[in-house]
């Protein structure tokens, strides 16, 4: 399995594929789901806006289409170096499909760990 850093590597090299035409904001996510399979995905963006969607999200949906349900943990990088927080519509994704998973980021040159509850504290279910 993949540690941390590994993992948020894999998130960089997911922002190559990044197609940003119109913010220039190239963002990458990789994720491990519960048994260890690795999922990336990029930000994919459209000229109509609406029909943009996010790297978490991509990653995410690629793994739930392959079947997973679970995952444990997602890193987002920003090729600019930025920290990539999800937006609100990626964190009510993850908590559909990772209540108790890790949001790696990195802030300052830092890796930082964060539960989905600390960065979605009010997420909701059906």
């Amino acid at each position: 399995m993949l540690n941390d850093t590994e993992l948020m590597d894999k998130a960089k090299e997911a922002y190559k594929n990044s197609y940003a035409p119109y913010s220039n904001f190239c963002v990458g996510a990789a994720l491990i789901t519960e048994d260890g399979s690795v999922y990336s995905g990029c930000n994919i963006e459209n000229a109509s806006y609406g029909a943009t969607n996010c790297a978490e999200r991509t990653a995410i949906f690629k793994a739930v289409s392959e079947g997973y349900r679970k995952i444990s943990v997602i890193a987002v990088a920003a090729k600019d170096g930025s920290c990539a927080y999800p937006c609100g519509m990626c964190l009510q994704v993850m908590n559909e499909f990772m209540k108790d998973g890790r949001i790696l980021l990195e802030e300052n040159g830092q890796l930082v760990s964060y539960s989905l509850n600390e960065l979605l504290p009010h997420g909701f279910d059906l």
